[in-house]
């Protein structure tokens, strides 16, 4: 066995290299033959961490922290409450993360000049306010952290404040001159001037943020940049499950639904040994995968896997229900998860909130949806926002009878479906466009968008959606007989175009408007269908077309 100042040099050797799991053997064994010293503490401590083994890594910082304080050496016993609070509350330990940052900011009144560790301090102290909602104040006290960490010349300090700069500027609705930001921080991330944690905390939350406001070309890019970094670090655990749910949701958006499948399983796995950030996004991007392919039981437990990690997976939990036919539940939800959402994230449920409403029919509560999208949009012209918002437009203006005004946005919004390569959008909205040419009265054009519209989902495998095409143009899609001819089981074939609407989510006033009837014989139908099937409610229902194959 190596000596214990052999397995301590052998440890920092590891640790410069970034061979962090060999790092932590090392030092490991030289902490149980004979110690360390503070410095090799932290080291040990931030080898820990990256490597998955976050209560040896707290309990390693805790026992710097008071070699330091024996020292006499303040400035850094208080950097290191700084990070053990910073990492007690990514694990959810929000009273001793308290604790600690109470107890960093009572030792800097005994320097006199504290540099730097001022500057981490204020860090969480401004996350606190930046997800509190005070954005304006986070922002003063990032950027007060900004000047402590420059003038000290410590770039995790700096680079950390920066990033916050940012989040703060997208969440005041700044969305341009925060990405700004971003790219600027990212700049000292790739090039190795930001330490291991930082740096992939800088990572993290680069690319959260970009596809928060919908800027895919950034989120790719530097999800690119997170795989080469997390790759030339065979052995790191943490950050690298979150690298893997940044996938997932990427290779979603792309219709790479059986690549999104397995990142998101990576995530899930990686979130188990030691990357718990990870564990949302690995199980709500599964669910998305799973909803869009009519898997509702399986989407809704992974759904209900994600909310254990403390977020709401919304808009996929509302949108479930809405697929079940429990429109009023999804109603709930998403106008809930809009309430409660900050300036940032509330732009990702608006699109879900425009088609819920339209579902339930309530047309002003869509448009006032749409139009805030449309707001957002506006301020950062990015082209995902912009399809965004031009389809939601033409969605509202559809069922608001403007089918003549609802195309322009409709064509625009395809358009950019098709540019940015995200081809279940591009097939939703073709459909959009499809039925605002039937009502214009060019039935041959809006079955050629139709049929096309088909082709491209069931490539996806996107089997409610599908299911909606085929209730809107039936059996004629194939060349087969009318639509209203009888169909295999106890249900007409006009009951079957109704029951395809109501299990793809539709209202009865939205079965009403597709199928050309009046919600009176809509109602007459849904009441004919529950008896023939034997069920007394609208999931029922749905559950059985889903189980005889009425959807496909």
């Amino acid at each position: 066995m190596a000596t214990s100042k052999a397995g301590l040099d052998l440890g920092r050797a590891a640790y410069d290299d970034h061979r962090w799991g060999e790092a932590f053997g090392h030092f490991g064994d030289a902490h149980r033959e004979g110690g360390l010293p503070a410095a090799d503490l932290e080291r040990f401590a931030t080898t820990a961490f990256l490597t998955g083994h976050s209560r040896v890594g707290t309990d390693a910082l805790a026992r710097a922290h008071e070699e330091y304080l024996l020292t006499g050496d303040v400035p850094a016993a208080v950097r290191c409450a700084g990070w053990l609070g910073i990492h007690l509350l990514n694990t959810g330990e929000a009273a001793a993360s308290s604790g600690w940052l109470a107890r960093g900011t009572r030792l800097l009144e005994e320097v006199d000049e504290p540099g730097a560790a001022e500057g981490l301090l204020l860090i969480p102290a401004a996350v606190a306010k930046l997800y509190g909602g005070d954005a304006a104040e986070a922002a003063a006290l990032f950027g007060k952290a900004y000047g402590i960490g420059t003038a000290s010349r410590d770039r995790d300090v700096a680079s950390l404040a920066q990033l916050g700069q940012g989040q703060a500027q997208v969440m005041l609705g700044h969305a341009a001159a925060g990405l700004e930001l971003f790219d600027e921080v990212m700049v000292a991330a790739t090039t190795g001037e930001v330490s291991a944690i930082p740096c992939g905390i800088i990572y993290c939350a680069t690319i959260g943020t970009c596809q928060a406001v919908f800027d895919l070309p950034r989120a790719l890019e530097w999800t690119m940049a997170l795989d080469r970094w997390c790759e030339g670090q065979p052995e790191l655990v943490l950050f690298s499950g979150q690298c893997h749910a940044h996938r997932a949701e990427l290779y979603a958006l792309r219709g790479l639904w059986d690549e999104a499948m397995a990142a998101a399983a990576k995530a899930q796995e990686r979130s188990a040994h030691g990357d718990p950030q990870a564990r949302f996004g690995g199980f709500y991007y599964q669910g998305e995968v799973q909803r869009l392919r009519g898997l509702f039981e399986a989407a809704s437990t992974s759904y209900r896997a994600a909310a254990d990690s403390g977020f709401d997976p919304q808009p996929g939990m509302a949108l479930l229900h809405l697929a079940l036919g429990e429109v009023q539940l999804a109603r709930r939800q998403i106008n809930d998860a809009v309430a409660a959402a900050d300036a940032t994230w509330r732009s990702r449920l608006l699109c879900g909130l425009v088609e819920i409403e339209l579902a339930a029919g309530d047309f002003a509560a869509a448009r006032s949806a749409a139009d805030d999208l449309g707001r957002f949009a506006s301020g950062y012209p990015a082209p995902m926002p912009r399809a965004l918002a031009a389809q939601a437009d033409g969605a509202v203006l559809l069922e608001e009878g403007e089918a003549a005004a609802a195309l322009k946005p409709l064509r625009t919004a395809w358009t950019l479906w098709r540019t940015l390569e995200i081809p279940y959008e591009a097939a939703r909205c073709r459909m959009l466009v499809a039925k605002a040419r039937r009502r214009l009265g060019d039935e041959e054009t809006a079955l050629m968008d139709f049929e096309a519209a088909r082709k491209e989902l069931e490539e996806l495998g996107a089997r409610p959606a599908m299911a909606t095409v085929d209730a809107l143009i039936g059996a004629n899609l194939l060349g087969g007989p009318a639509a209203s001819a009888a169909v295999p089981g106890p249900l007409t074939g006009r009951e079957v175009e109704v029951l395809r609407l109501v299990a793809a989510g539709k209202s009865n006033r939205a079965v009403a408007v597709e199928l050309f009837l009046s919600e009176k014989t809509v109602a007459r139908h849904l009441s004919n269908i529950f008896a023939k099937l034997e069920v007394t409610s609208r999931v029922a229902a749905s559950r059985y077309a889903y189980e005889h194959g009425l959807m496909a």
